[in-house]
C-alpha cells in the first residue's frame, strides 16, 4: 500500500468533487502548492495565502463517501466541513470540493485492473497505478539538458529518488534492495499532462516537458498496447519484503 511516514500514509488522502469524482493537479494545478503534515493527532494543511488549517487526523464519526479514481470505485472517510471550505476557498474554482481519507478497513483498488503487468494480489488506495514510483536525479538532469528551462524531480512526483547513477539506469533494475526492503520492478511510468504543472508556481502549460519526453522516451513498439503514446519516465516497483527506508541509503541491484 505504499510508503508511510509517522501518521502520514502516501496517497491516502484525496480531493473530490461533491459527486465523488477525483480532483488532481490535472484539473486544479494549484493543488501542487498544497502541503500536508501530521502533528500531535492533527492533520495540518498549508497553501499560499491561506491560514494553516488543523483538524483531527481521525474523524471516525464522519460519513464514508463513495469515490471514483480513474473510473474505479473506492471509498474515503470525509475529512469534514472545515477542510471542504478551506479547500474550496483555496482553489477558487467556483464549485465546492471535499477531501477524504482512505482507512485500512476499506476495499482497495486492484493494480492489475489499472495496468495489466501488475500481479493480481497488488493493491493501492488513491495512487494512479502502483505503490512505489522510483526515478533517478540523473534522468531528470538528462531531460533538463534538452529543455530551455530546467525541471526538478518534484515535477514527476516519485516517492523514491535515487542519486549517483547513470541516466535511465533505473530502467534495468528488475530487483533492488534498500536497507532491508526488497522491491521488484513491474513496468515503466507512462507520463501524462500532469508533468506540465510547474511545482513552484502551480501553473500548467500542457506542453513541456511532456513534448520533449515524447521525442525520445517512447516505448518499444511491442509494448504499445500497454503504454500507447505515453513517454516513459521513472519505474513502478512493488514491495516484496517490507521494512524501513532511510534517506541516504545505498540502492543495491539484485542479480541472479
Amino acid at each position: 500500500m505504499g510508503l508511510k511516514y509517522g501518521k502520514l500514509h502516501d496517497r491516502h488522502w484525496l480531493a473530490i468533487t461533491e459527486d465523488g469524482q477525483m480532483v488532481t493537479g490535472r484539473q486544479e494545478p494549484r493543488m501542487v502548492l498544497l502541503s500536508m503534515t501530521a502533528e500531535g493527532g492533527e492533520l495540518c494543511l498549508n497553501a499560499p495565502d491561506m491560514e494553516e488549517l488543523r483538524v483531527p487526523l481521525h474523524q471516525t464519526t464522519n460519513d464514508v463517501t463513495n469515490c471514483r479514481v480513474f473510473g474505479a470505485d473506492i471509498q474515503g472517510r470525509d475529512c469534514g466541513e472545515e477542510v471542504s471550505q478551506w479547500l474550496t476557498r483555496y482553489l477558487t474554482a467556483g464549485k465546492p470540493f471535499r477531501m477524504v481519507h482512505y482507512e485500512s478497513q476499506m476495499k482497495p483498488r486492484k493494480c492489475v485492473k489499472i495496468e495489466s503487468p501488475f500481479p493480481a494480489d497488488e493493491e493501492v488506495a488513491y495512487p494512479d497505478t502502483g505503490p512505489v514510483m522510483l526515478l533517478s536525479e540523473s534522468s531528470v538532469r538528462d531531460l533538463s539538458s534538452k529543455l530551455d528551462k530546467d525541471v526538478t524531480v518534484s515535477q514527476f512526483r516519485p516517492n523514491i529518488v535515487v542519486s549517483d547513477c547513470e541516466a535511465f539506469s533505473e530502467d534495468s533494475w528488475d530487483e533492488i534492495q534498500i536497507g532491508d526492503v526488497r522491491m521488484k520492478r513491474v513496468m515503466a511510468c507512462g507520463r501524462c499532462i500532469f508533468t506540465t504543472v510547474d511545482p513552484e508556481t502551480g501553473v500548467i502549460t500542457r506542453k513541456e516537458p511532456l513534448d520533449t519526453l515524447r521525442s525520445y522516451r517512447q516505448c518499444d513498439p511491442s509494448q504499445k498496447k500497454i503504454y500507447k503514446t505515453a513517454p516513459l519516465f521513472g519505474q513502478y516497483f512493488i514491495v516484496k519484503q517490507t521494512g524501513i527506508l532511510h534517506v541516504g541509503e545505498p540502492v543495491y541491484k539484485i542479480s541472479y
